[in-house]
């Protein structure tokens, strides 16, 4: 039901694209292959908040391909607040010298191309950015967006004794607690690139704990 609703929509935003460069979008992804994906912002408003980095990696069967990564800072056109600056260290001055949002943006999805998005609490990521392309190059991100949080709920569902296994199961979503549980390395966090490398790994180790193919 899922996958034939993101059928739909990629038919339906291919049908409205405007600017036949960013046909490739719509290609059958590579084989085997997704995105890890992460922003940095400056705060957790969508309508209203900007981004300031973004960090990528490719993933390649069960292997992170660091060796193909994008590590942008992103110039905003406001200032950045004292309370963003305390979660991911990234002040004014850090930002100043980054790319302009359009710039960003193009960059992005040359680097993202049609594979699937990786990523936690991505469901934010994609709001951020598809509000920026929107603005930039009217269009959103047409690929399907693997949330690895529920990966690990599902997962973490299964292993649940019977009389646990309820709608409302209480199961500890934490970035910190579920790289814990799979037995990864934490590390820095509220890193763009760091946290998508993270969010990589934990997508991998679930794969092979779920031995199955992913969407």
């Amino acid at each position: 039901m899922l996958q034939r609703w993101w059928r739909w929509k990629r038919t339906w935003q291919k049908r409205r694209l405007r600017d036949p460069r960013w046909g490739f979008l719509f290609e059958p992804p590579p084989h085997d292959e997704w995105v890890a994906l992460d922003c940095e912002t400056t705060g957790l408003n969508v309508r209203r908040d900007e981004i300031i980095a973004i960090g990528a990696t490719r993933i390649v069967g069960r292997r992170i391909v660091t060796s193909q990564r994008l590590e942008l800072l992103v110039r905003p056109e406001g200032e950045v607040p004292a309370a963003s600056v305390a979660v991911h260290r990234l002040r004014n001055s850090d930002v100043a010298d980054g790319l302009p949002l359009r710039e960003a943006m193009e960059r992005l999805l040359a680097f993202i191309g049609s594979r699937p998005l990786v990523g936690y609490f991505l469901a934010f990521d994609v709001a951020m950015i598809n509000r920026a392309l929107r603005r930039c190059h009217g269009l959103t991100l047409p690929q399907p967006a693997i949330e690895v949080s529920s990966l690990y709920y599902d997962w973490k569902f299964q292993q649940l004794p019977p009389y646990q296994q309820h709608e409302n199961a209480d199961i500890d979503l934490r970035f910190a607690t579920i790289l814990q549980a799979l037995d990864l390395p934490v590390r820095d966090a509220h890193d763009a690139l760091n946290d998508a490398v993270m969010a990589a790994l934990a997508f991998i180790r679930l794969r092979e704990l779920r031995g199955e193919a992913m969407p």
